[in-house]
């Protein structure tokens, strides 16, 4: 098993004071060779937005688009007729294809945060698209939960690509065996909260770790964990 860990403390960061971004791979005007992406994830940033403001009605076209809400309310509208509201426990995703614009604010009265991530889809200029599903924390106790799969179904949301995101949410002590195949696949594992331990690599909170060239990966989770599994293409074939 070969792995990368990206420390929370190393992360980029943006603050334009309404927003605050916390880049894991090169975004926006950051540029880091080193950190450009890991596999076909080419972004995974952990935003925080005030009260009242928000992302302006923008394009995005052949990108599959992620948001895991953690903490607050925001509001969804695009143009293919959507405008949902989101709130903790949320995730949405947008297969951008051949192009859709869309707007996000935060309609809450406290801080909005949420992971925004970028994967790269499996086929280009499909139908743009929208879904939602709604993961509240105490209702995935001590499992590791699918909230986006590569197989259509009612319990996640889909997605055009060979991927899968799960959350692990484990209130006791547990051991957690991952496994997947592992031609052309990798795992992205970030920390939400608390503390996992990854083939005896410590994760704290807001630190990820890459794993690759394994099928087999052991988690042990502290009480409290609180944490995002990504399993995709290295390579986009």
């Amino acid at each position: 098993m070969k792995s990368q860990v990206f420390p929370g403390s190393e992360r980029a960061i943006k603050d334009i004071g309404w927003l605050k971004s916390h880049f894991y791979f090169s975004f926006s005007e950051y540029y880091n060779p080193s950190k450009s992406a890991f596999g076909t994830l080419v972004a995974f940033n952990d935003d925080f937005v005030e009260a009242g403001k928000g992302f302006g009605i923008h394009p995005h076209a052949n990108m599959e688009i992620i948001s895991v809400l953690l903490k607050g309310k925001m509001n969804h509208i695009d143009t293919l007729g959507y405008k949902t509201v989101i709130e903790e426990g949320g995730v949405q995703i947008m297969s951008a294809g051949t192009g859709l614009r869309h707007e996000e604010y935060n309609i809450g009265e406290e801080e909005v945060n949420f992971l925004q991530i970028w994967i790269q889809p499996k086929l280009q200029n499909i139908n743009p698209r929208y879904q939602q599903r709604s993961f509240p924390k105490e209702k995935r106790k001590n499992v590791l939960k699918t909230i986006i799969s590569s197989e259509e179904g009612l319990e996640h949301v889909w997605i055009n690509q060979n991927a899968k995101l799960s959350l692990g949410y484990f209130d006791t002590a547990q051991e957690v065996n991952y496994q997947f195949n592992p031609a052309n696949k990798c795992l992205f594992i970030f920390s939400i909260e608390g503390k996992i331990r990854v083939d005896g690599t410590d994760i704290n909170e807001r630190d990820a770790i890459g794993v690759w060239e394994t099928g087999t990966v052991p988690i042990h989770c502290d009480a409290g964990a609180h944490f995002l599994i990504i399993e995709l293409p290295v390579n986009q074939k």
